[in-house]
């Protein structure tokens, strides 16, 4: 017995056992010093996205209401806060590529994962091919006295795959932006940044917004260019999102003066 112990009675082993034990119970008490929580608790939205009124999204016209069915896809997406509907502008020009918007957009909160579904790779994953991608910008003027405040995004180009059998090449923008912890960010690198950097905070969340204009002719879908996109971003998501956080997205420093003991 006493030579199976030995090894574990040398002054080394024993050294290195105190001082593994002494940095595990400093850690602990760095952490509860600093009231750091890195284990987060769930901050639920105002209201549920699919129950937004659609006069907040005036002078945009909600035109569909999509549900997925399918509850696979439903654990793949990671959530069922999501809200996945068609918007039509009614003063753009009947064939305009920008008249219709799908959107989507879906919440994550408590000890989320770190940001796995963009359309980077969730569009590749459905047979089209990643052709460019860009950071484009928009001028959030939210009013009541507000400075405007410049938010950028995500707009990526898709096409036909090279080994597709379609007839023709049919190219289009998806464009994304997240907000993560009452912050707007511009991809899923910063926003893993907000969230990892979060120390403070009892809890944590992410939010993606995710939109793709087209209009239709006699012969289909027609989808914009790049610089049609931005032109017709920026009144959507002056829209949109202020929309979102008035009624839906938490107020992230109400939350937080909430939990503030002082």
């Amino acid at each position: 017995m006493k030579s199976v112990l030995k090894p574990y009675l040398q002054p080394a082993f024993l050294v290195c056992v105190l001082l593994l034990a002494s940095a595990a119970t400093t850690k602990t008490l760095i952490i509860r010093t600093m009231g750091w929580h890195l284990t987060k608790l769930p901050l639920p939205l105002q209201k549920p996205l699919q129950e937004m009124d659609e006069k907040d999204l005036l002078p945009y016209v909600v035109r569909s209401k999509m549900r997925i069915d399918n509850p696979d896809i439903v654990e793949t997406l990671g959530t069922e806060d999501y809200l996945q509907w068609i918007l039509e502008d009614p003063s753009a020009e009947p064939h305009s590529p920008t008249r219709f918007c799908s959107i989507f957009v879906t919440y994550y909160t408590g000890n989320p994962d770190m940001v796995p579904h963009v359309p980077d790779e969730c569009y590749v994953g459905g047979g089209n091919e990643r052709k460019a991608g860009y950071v484009d910008t928009a001028l959030l003027n939210r009013g009541d006295g507000q400075p405007p405040e410049k938010i950028a995004y995500q707009n990526i180009l898709f096409g036909t795959s090279a080994d597709s059998t379609a007839a023709a090449d049919i190219s289009f923008y998806v464009a994304y932006l997240f907000r993560a912890n009452g912050q707007y960010s511009g991809s899923r690198t910063e926003t893993r940044g907000i969230l990892g950097s979060n120390f403070t905070s009892k809890y944590s969340y992410f939010s993606k917004v995710e939109w793709q204009f087209y209009g239709v002719d006699a012969f289909g879908r027609i989808f914009p260019n790049r610089q049609q996109v931005v032109a017709a971003s920026e009144p959507l998501l002056n829209v949109l999102l202020p929309a979102l956080e008035r009624r839906h997205w938490p107020d992230w420093d109400a939350a937080n003066r909430h939990d503030d003991p002082k």
